[in-house]
């Protein structure tokens, strides 16, 4: 099994994207990508452009050569859209997939946008998407639907993959966030090696004590129950959430990493450093518009773009 993190935070960008290799499979999951659209007043800094840009590409390319593709739930920064901001993968690029087959989180409990998504990639493919929440299939197996972070959480539920074969048991956990036991205690049962999850988001104010508490316990578990944790996504959002991914990495006995470090590259952590890029790197008045318009390009601001592989 060969495993391939595309797109996420220590990367980047913001999202989960990845690549399993088993055999004559090719599992692509979670093929989208953002940037926090506005983060401490700035919008993206065009560092973080270019390298979202470049890391755009690299999702086409593997949207081209996959032979599954899993749709964990419709979020931005997880599916492409129809109506994409300048920062995240546009649906239209999407070329014919004939030869891929879908495994997609369902509709129930979805959220009017979320099926709104759903519906346009329906469209725009051609034919309807599976509701694969809860099912298996040969290598493949799926979660029922599990909170995007706490139980109480008003971003809806998202689906976790299984990947099993002769050589590893790979988990992509999605966005729970470590926030529930729920989602915690199926990633357990299917006792991983490797399992790629979103960390919480420790950079909002609205976390409780009793959240972040809950979110070690968990992230802790997970950790003791897999030879290695990638923690990703929200929690490389903020040098705190690092930190404290790192004091978690060495309760648990030094297996708890980031994509980057699991990539064998230098973390790029472009989101949790907009403040530092814009006082680094100036940006012209009106940049951001014209760049929307393609007015603008990112020739000047290419300095990250070969980190991201």
């Amino acid at each position: 099994m060969d495993i391939t993190i595309i797109g996420t935070e220590s990367l980047g960008v913001r999202g989960l994207s990845c690549m399993v290799e088993t055999g004559a499979r090719r599992i692509l999951i979670d093929p989208g990508v953002a940037l926090g659209y506005l983060r401490h007043g700035h919008l993206p800094h065009p560092c973080q452009v270019a390298v979202g840009a470049a890391i755009r590409e690299n999702i086409l390319a593997a949207i081209g050569e996959a032979t599954d593709i899993v749709i964990s739930h419709y979020h931005g920064d997880h599916v492409p859209l129809a109506d994409a901001n300048p920062y995240q993968l546009s649906l239209a690029r999407i070329p014919p997939l004939e030869d891929v087959r879908f495994w997609c989180r369902g509709t129930t409990s979805l959220s009017f946008h979320s099926l709104r998504r759903r519906e346009a990639i329906e469209e725009h493919l051609g034919h309807p998407l599976p509701e694969s929440d809860g099912t298996e299939e040969g290598i493949l197996s799926f979660s029922v639907p599990v909170p995007h972070g706490s139980p109480q959480s008003h971003l809806g539920r998202v689906m976790m993959t299984c990947i099993r074969d002769e050589e590893r048991t790979f988990v992509h956990a999605s966005d729970i966030q470590m926030l529930n036991r729920e989602a915690v205690a199926i990633i357990r049962a299917w006792e991983p090696d490797v399992v790629f999850a979103a960390g919480p988001p420790l950079y909002l104010l609205r976390l409780t004590e009793k959240e972040r508490l809950s979110a070690w316990e968990n992230a802790l578990s997970v950790a003791e129950g897999c030879g290695t944790l990638i923690l990703d996504h929200h929690v490389r959002r903020s040098l705190n959430g690092c930190r404290w991914a790192e004091k978690l990495s060495e309760e648990a006995g030094g297996n708890v990493v980031s994509a980057a470090d699991f990539m064998g590259r230098e973390p790029l952590l472009l989101e949790a450093r907009r403040e530092e890029l814009y006082q680094e790197y100036s940006v012209p008045e009106g940049w951001h518009d014209a760049y929307a318009k393609g007015e603008a390009g990112l020739e000047n601001f290419m300095n990250f773009v070969e980190m991201v592989g």
